[in-house]
């Protein structure tokens, strides 16, 4: 890195022990960052840190949806429903550049799943548990109409079907956003920075945390610690979380290959599981898998029985597009950490959070959804701030905008920024980008997005290496840790268009 960026982050790092924090975030991801940003708007002193990248696990690999979830509605979780339902619109609001309305459309059919009556009458429940507002009301199509909006479909056994609302976004974006507005109230936060332990004493915690660039560890005092570290959370020193955690892998094509009309997707049925093909730009991106996953957190990568499971699911709903994986872009695969239920299937799991006090002045935060992410911080800091009596602003993460309209443009946004040097400059500069990964995965999703991605790949690297001042070495060495984690987004038969 340059002689002034590592100076500022060196200079942040060093921040963290001038003088206790009111409440220490352990996790970068969605939560963790809606945590840090609630707690220094009320005015706590507050620090995040991360030992990965800031989006690194779940909250850049997620299906990119606000959602209330009409799969919860038919299994009876009415409270969840409009929790999300209520908290989509929020972030909707707070977030415009992030929230993107579409319209789903739901194809019923006579073999299976419920009769078109009934699914007119769950989706209009669904806008009402949006508190009868939702982006635009739900609606019914006959077999003909269905078949105008979607000229390929199977139209074996088809009746019609439903259109209802919900929002494309794009989660590490608005990861990265909610921490740039915490550190506009104040946050401390770093990345590759790893919470080694902490010990209670005299009324507060004792912790240790380590730069993993450079080795240099710190001690800092903190009153109370939250861990909000995802499928990693179990692993944290003084943890009482247990997780299930299921897989969750999507697929990236060519907007071209499937039929949607303009502004809608598509909802799919195949068994148990509901999956998606949603609009994403000049793509579209397919899915999601749910299966059980017991190995590293960091390991989680694309099979290609994964691939051809979704792939199945589209050709078996519009066979005459004929999807193969010689279509296929891009791909990621990510880790729902969700509350620990071995019962039933992955699909069966509830997606609610917990919000947990097992020891005096430590909490933890697990489950829930990306959708509910504010909510979930709202009340975790409600209960610290209660607990160190702490003479706390009133939440405010429900009205005030996430950032002002010209700071999250021109780099921030649902579809990726134009590719570069300036959008480059941009997140080494000013948001906190470290490595090629950073910027080519969660930064911008140019990885996802764009086609001839290792040729990109070097140049990006080559403008990373003149923005942060790399050698030569470090620029060989970037290259080669970013082929690492691409690996993980394509199965071994795959590679890049």
């Amino acid at each position: 890195m340059s002689i002034n960026i590592t100076a500022k982050r060196q200079a942040t790092f060093r921040r963290f022990a001038e003088k206790p924090l009111d409440l220490l975030v352990i996790g970068g991801g969605i939560v963790g960052s809606g945590v840090a940003r609630d707690a220094a708007m009320r005015g706590l002193r507050t620090g995040l840190v991360d030992r990965y990248d800031f989006a690194y696990g779940t909250s850049s690999r997620s299906s990119r949806l606000l959602h209330g979830g009409l799969r919860y509605l038919e299994q009876g979780r009415v409270g969840l429903v409009h929790e999300s339902s209520v908290e989509k619109k929020i972030v909707h609001a707070i977030a415009p550049h992030l929230g993107q309305p579409l319209g789903f459309i739901f194809p019923v059919y006579k073999i299976n799943g419920r009769p078109l009556w009934q699914m007119r009458i769950g989706v209009k429940m669904y806008d009402l548990l949006c508190n009868g507002r939702n982006f635009k009301p739900s609606r019914g199509y006959t077999k003909n109409e269905t078949l105008g909006k979607l000229p390929q479909i199977n139209t074996a056994g088809l009746r019609g079907s439903v259109r209802y609302y919900d929002a494309l976004t794009s989660d590490a974006r608005l990861t990265l956003d909610t921490l740039r507005s915490a550190v506009r109230s104040g946050a401390l936060i770093s990345n590759y920075t790893r919470f080694t332990d902490a010990k209670r004493e005299n009324g507060a915690w004792s912790c240790e945390i380590e730069d993993t660039l450079t080795g240099e560890k710190l001690a800092l005092r903190a009153r109370a610690i939250l861990n909000a570290a995802g499928p990693w959370s179990e692993k944290i020193p003084h943890s009482a979380v247990k997780l299930r955690l299921t897989k969750g892998i999507h697929i990236v094509v060519d907007r071209k290959r499937v039929s949607v009309a303009e502004g809608e997707a598509v909802t799919m049925v195949e068994g148990k599981r509901i999956l998606f093909l949603i609009p994403w730009g000049e793509r579209l991106i397919i899915g999601t898998t749910d299966t059980d996953y017991d190995a590293k957190p960091e390991n989680v990568r694309v099979d290609l029985e994964d691939i051809d499971y979704v792939l199945h699911t589209v050709n078996t709903t519009f066979p005459s597009v004929n999807l193969g994986r010689d279509d296929i872009i891009s791909s990621w695969s990510g880790l729902r950490p969700l509350i620990a239920n071995r019962d039933g299937t992955p699909s069966d799991t509830s997606r609610a959070h917990q919000i947990k006090n097992p020891v005096e002045g430590w909490w933890d935060i697990a489950g829930g959804k990306l959708t509910t992410y504010r909510l979930m911080a709202e009340q975790a800091v409600s209960q610290i701030v209660r607990h160190l009596k702490f003479a706390a602003k009133p939440c405010r993460t429900a009205k005030e905008p996430l950032l002002p309209a010209d700071e999250a443009a021109p780099y921030s946004g649902i579809i990726p920024p134009a590719y570069g040097e300036a959008a480059v400059r941009h997140y080494v500069e000013n948001e906190w980008a470290v490595s090629l990964a950073d910027v080519m995965m969660r930064r911008t999703s140019w990885h996802y997005y764009l086609p001839d991605m290792p040729a990109r790949a070097a140049e990006v690297a080559g403008w990373m290496a003149a923005a942060a001042g790399w050698p030569p070495a470090r620029l060989a060495a970037e290259l080669a840790d970013y082929a690492k984690e691409a690996a993980k987004t394509y199965p071994a038969s795959l590679t890049p268009v």
